[in-house]
């Protein structure tokens, strides 16, 4: 195969050319055994989180869904953008599993990788407790995913994306600074502000790099003198191996830019930032512009089971055999039960419940409306501003046979 770059296009992933090679020889045994007709029916879900986490985001449901467009299968799905706990399912697919077993690696490629990267912002949005948050990670992978990581980070609660294409596919506009190169061309700092100053449109917000050639609270007096009140920010952007202790960093600038009367003027950190870092800031930096951790974030490693095959509860060892859903009650407590228990009560609480699988796809037709990236996200916000009202969260769920 004769290609410039290693990527699968579109047309390759949805024909089932994206899969482990044990799974086309599963489907060439089975339709030479005359067991085509057999029914499988799977879920996917988690049986553990990486360490620290009690929930993720289910993420990659829309993206998912279009694998089994003109398939002979019914899908049921969590809402993009929905927080769930170990074990319980996010999706489950009914049919035929010679219809639908080859596209497994890609069915997992993308929900594990959208939600492993959603969660990852959506974690690093609460350790920001409330401030901007940027991603900026696409130089940390292949190109070809790049736009991938800008709406799913932006799913997870990320305010903006520094790609162009990025933000084009979420809906939204680019939002970045400048880079060292700029300065570095110019020879000098004030040179390069003052000629981003002049040549950007109005609606770029005047943020300096403050880090290149000199200490940070110097580079920001700087910038403050040479921009006046244009100047909306200061971004520092400094290296972990120079860094010290970016807390007095910012701590120094803030005091020095207030003192000379530029409290008006923001500060942003970024350069290898992790929730610890961001979490230590939060009180005192502006906004964060986050790359790697992001890109790179602890994967949550959901798997593909069947649970039932032709109408009778059977699985492997170590999973529970049956269609399951998952009711959910207002204080976030969640309850597995058999698909058709019809749950009215929690059994935790008894507050009202409703059920968290919902048809997806009907018989190779998607039938749920597919909602915009900032559509999603606005709803992984309310659930995060949820959560943290929560004193007691469970981390694992009730299963409840009623």
């Amino acid at each position: 195969m004769d290609r410039k770059l290693y990527i699968a296009s579109e047309e390759e992933i949805l024909a089932g050319r994206v899969t482990d090679i044990y799974f086309a020889r599963t489907k060439e045994v089975l339709e030479k055994s005359g067991k085509t007709n057999v029914r499988a029916y799977t879920e996917i879900h988690a049986y553990g989180f990486p360490r620290g986490y009690d929930w993720a985001i289910a993420a990659g449901i829309n993206e998912a869904a279009t694998l089994f467009e003109g398939k002979d299968v019914d899908v049921y799905a969590v809402e993009e953008g929905e927080l769930f706990r170990v074990y319980e399912p996010v999706m489950a697919i009914d049919g035929r599993y010679v219809e639908y077993g080859i596209y497994e690696s890609s069915l997992l490629g993308i929900l594990r990788h959208a939600t492993s990267i959603a969660t990852k912002a959506a974690r690093l949005k609460i350790a920001a407790n409330g401030k901007m948050l940027i991603f900026f990670g696409i130089r940390s992978i292949h190109p070809a995913i790049a736009p991938m990581a800008d709406v799913y980070a932006l799913i997870g609660g990320c305010d903006a994306v520094s790609n162009i294409m990025g933000a084009e596919l979420a809906g939204v506009k680019p939002v970045g600074t400048m880079p060292h190169a700029l300065i570095l061309i110019f020879g000098n700092q004030p040179d390069a502000w003052k000629a981003f100053d002049r040549i950007m449109p109005p609606d770029v917000p005047r943020i300096a790099l403050c880090d290149t050639l000199s200490d940070e609270r110097f580079e920001a007096l700087m910038a403050a003198e040479a921009l006046g009140e244009r100047l909306y920010g200061v971004r520092f952007d400094t290296p972990g191996s120079r860094r010290g202790n970016m807390r007095k960093i910012v701590e120094e600038a803030r005091w020095a830019l207030d003192l000379a009367g530029y409290k008006h003027v923001k500060i942003f950190v970024s350069g290898g930032l992790d929730e610890e870092q961001v979490r230590e800031l939060a009180d005192i930096a502006d906004g964060f512009g986050v790359g790697t951790s992001i890109a790179f974030p602890p994967s949550i490693d959901l798997a593909m089971d069947i649970v039932e095959v032709d109408g009778r509860p059977f699985s492997k060892k170590g999973k529970l055999p049956g269609r399951k859903q998952v009711y959910r009650c207002g204080k976030l407590h969640d309850t597995i039960t058999p698909f058709n228990a019809r749950l009215e009560k929690c059994p935790i609480c008894g507050d009202s419940v409703e059920p968290l699988l919902k048809p997806l796809v009907k018989g190779g037709r998607i039938v749920r409306e597919r909602m915009k990236p900032v559509e999603v996200r606005e709803r992984v916000l309310r659930r995060l501003e949820q959560l943290m009202k929560i004193e007691e969260f469970r981390r694992e769920p009730l299963l409840y046979v009623p």
